[in-house]
C-alpha cells in the first residue's frame, strides 16, 4: 500500500475536533474547482493516493479525473464506503426498502440493470443479507469505474455494527466480493482495532488490511492506548494510521514519531487544505520513514 494516502474529510465538513472549524472549511470548498486545485496541490508535491467517501460530490470528481488520464496516470483510490448520511437521509425518506431500491437501481446502463434486478429479485426473495451486501457495495463503487482501486475500506460505521455482532461470514463474504468482482483488497475502518484484527483473523482473513485512529493520545481508540500496542507489536495487521495528530492536540513531528515506531502501520492518511501543510506532514512522514528502514537496514 502507498506510505502516504490523503484524505477526504475537510472537504466534507468533518472535523472530528472543532464542528465550527468543520463548517468554516466546507463551505470554503463548496465548489469542485476549490477541492480540485487542492488535490493537484498533494498531486504535485508527489502525493498519489487518495481516500474518498462515496459523497454524490466525489462521482463529479471522479469525472473530472476520468476526463483528464495524463495529468492523473498514477492516481491510485481507496474507497471508504458506504456513505452514512445519503442512506440516513433515503431511509427517512422512502423507508428502509425504497432506500435500498433507489441506492441499487439507480443510473445503471440496461445491461448492468437487468443483472442487479435479477440478482436483488434473488436477495428480496431470500432475504439473503450477504446478497444485499453485494448489491450496495456494487451500487457505491460505480462512480469509481474505469480508475484504479487499491483498497475498497469499510466504513465503521458498519465494520463496528458488524464487530459488535460477531458476523464473520459477512466479513469473509466482503473480503471475498471485493477482491473477486472489483479486482481490490478489503479493508476496514475501525475504532477499535484491536478486537476486530482478531475476528477477522477468526474469519479467516489473514493479515488484514485495518484503518484506525493511532495516536499517543489514545484518541478514538478503543479499548485503551496499550491493546493498540499489543497488537500493532505482536499480530498480523496491515494498519493504516489516521487522526494521528488526535484532532490537533499533537504536534506534528511527534505524532508522526510515534506511528513510525510500528513495523505494522505501513500508511497514514491526512487531510489538509493548504499547500504548507500538505508539504510539511508528507515531508515528516517520509523523513520517518526513511529513518526505519534504515534502522531495519
Amino acid at each position: 500500500m502507498d506510505r502516504i494516502i490523503f484524505g477526504d474529510n475537510q472537504f466534507f465538513g468533518v472535523n472530528h475536533m472543532s464542528e465550527e472549524k468543520g463548517m468554516q472549511t466546507m463551505r470554503r470548498f463548496q465548489e469542485n474547482s476549490a477541492i480540485i486545485e487542492v488535490l493537484d496541490t498533494a498531486y504535485d508535491l508527489g502525493i498519489r493516493a487518495f481516500t474518498f467517501s462515496t459523497h454524490d460530490r466525489v462521482a463529479q470528481l471522479c469525472d473530472h479525473f476520468r476526463a483528464h488520464p495524463e495529468r492523473y496516470a498514477d492516481l491510485r483510490l481507496y474507497p471508504a464506503i458506504p456513505y452514512a448520511h445519503k442512506y440516513a437521509n433515503a431511509v427517512a425518506e422512502k423507508g428502509i426498502l425504497g432506500a435500498i431500491m433507489d441506492v441499487v437501481f439507480t443510473d445503471n446502463t440496461a445491461g448492468a440493470a437487468v443483472g442487479m434486478i435479477a440478482r436483488g429479485g434473488s436477495m428480496l426473495m431470500n432475504k439473503d443479507a450477504i446478497e444485499l451486501m453485494k448489491l450496495l457495495v456494487d451500487a457505491e463503487l460505480k462512480m469509481f469505474r474505469g480508475l484504479r482501486v487499491e483498497v475498497v475500506f469499510l466504513q465503521n460505521v458498519v465494520t463496528d455494527l458488524l464487530l459488535g455482532l460477531g458476523w464473520k461470514e459477512m466479513f469473509s463474504s466482503y473480503a471475498a466480493h471485493i477482491r473477486d468482482r472489483h479486482g481490490a483488497q478489503a479493508g476496514f475502518i475501525t475504532l477499535n482495532m484491536p478486537r476486530l484484527v482478531d475476528l477477522l483473523h477468526e474469519a479467516g482473513i489473514e493479515n488484514p488490511v485495518v484503518c484506525s485512529a493511532i495516536n499517543k493520545a489514545g484518541f478514538q481508540m478503543s479499548p485503551n492506548l496499550a491493546a493498540y500496542e499489543e497488537t500493532l507489536r505482536n499480530k498480523p495487521v496491515r494498519a493504516l494510521a489516521m487522526s494521528v495528530l488526535a484532532a490537533g492536540a499533537l504536534r506534528p513531528a511527534d505524532a508522526i514519531e510515534y506511528v513510525g515506531q510500528f513495523d505494522r502501520i505501513e500508511s497514514v492518511i491526512f487531510g489538509a487544505s493548504s499547500r504548507s501543510h500538505i508539504e510539511q506532514t508528507k515531508k515528516l512522514i517520509d523523513q520517518c520513514w526513511e529513518r526505519r528502514a534504515c534502522a531495519c537496514g
